[in-house]
């Protein structure tokens, strides 16, 4: 899967070099879905995923950098099986697998902030337990968001490069232990595009990314994140769990100059 990234990562990164500074900023050709999943899900049928996932976003962009995404699970009554996997996709992104989230049965929600670099079509698809794929459209306006300018100070981000962060929310008042709560991992990092132009020198910016993320609830992987160039700067993963009892968490990014971070966390911590 991350050999399946780097390609993908790559291939989009030289296309759009190879065309110019300004082709990043420029609406490109609507990429047909069909070929597009196609290409991605090596021609597995996928079956609407209306009532069973949804995705967010706003349909104009305040800002085409950051842009909230949020993912939700609802698998209808009586249905016995889970949701392994979900693959977001950015159509007219240069690389258009923005991540893929491998999930606990106990996950119901995910939601980050993406680059979208041009009207498009954004697309989910969850793997469920029995290996058949469900999709979910929607469509948002933005442009420009992969070639944006870093937005924070250089040599802080060198300084801080790695620091997470970990956050708890309270859990509703009189709830019983087994509630759903909600968490939020925060990871300092760049995350370069790769189609990033330095103001002074003029030169692009290389690829400099976090392409994995794991978080334990004790010592159950909750999720890992597989991540592209659209996923933005400063990673933000907030999603929604089902409580364990376990004291900790942890969490383990690497990004693609072989960095490893790690961080862990009392459970009753609620910020940090």
């Amino acid at each position: 899967m991350r050999g399946k990234f780097a390609i993908l990562c790559a291939v989009g990164l030289a296309l759009c070099l190879g065309a110019g500074a300004l082709r990043a900023q420029t609406p490109e050709a609507d990429i047909s879905w069909p070929e597009l999943a196609r290409d991605i899900f090596k021609g597995q049928p996928l079956n609407d995923g209306k009532g069973l996932l949804s995705i967010e976003m706003p349909y104009r962009a305040e800002d085409a950098a950051i842009v909230p995404v949020t993912l939700r699970i609802a698998l209808p009554a009586g249905d016995t099986r889970s949701v392994k996997t979900i693959t977001l996709i950015i159509d007219q992104n240069p690389s258009p697998v923005a991540a893929t989230f491998t999930i606990d049965p106990g996950i119901s929600m995910i939601s980050t902030r993406v680059r979208v670099n041009s009207y498009t079509s954004v697309h989910a698809v969850a793997e469920l337990s029995d290996g058949a794929l469900y999709v979910v459209e929607t469509y948002v306006k933005a442009s420009g968001g992969c070639s944006a300018p870093a937005a924070k100070d250089t040599q802080d981000a060198k300084v801080n490069l790695g620091l997470m962060r970990f956050r708890q929310f309270a859990a509703p008042k009189q709830a019983p232990a087994s509630t759903p709560r909600e968490a939020q991992i925060m990871i300092r990092h760049p995350n370069n595009s790769g189609l990033q132009m330095d103001q002074i020198t003029h030169l692009y910016v290389p690829l400099f990314i976090v392409d994995r993320l794991r978080v334990w609830q004790g010592d159950r992987l909750l999720l890992s994140m597989e991540g592209g160039i659209s996923i933005s700067e400063n990673p933000n993963i907030r999603f929604a769990y089902r409580p364990n009892g376990a004291a900790t968490f942890r969490a383990e990014a690497s990004d693609t100059d072989g960095h490893v971070f790690r961080a862990e966390w009392p459970a009753a911590q609620s910020d940090m």
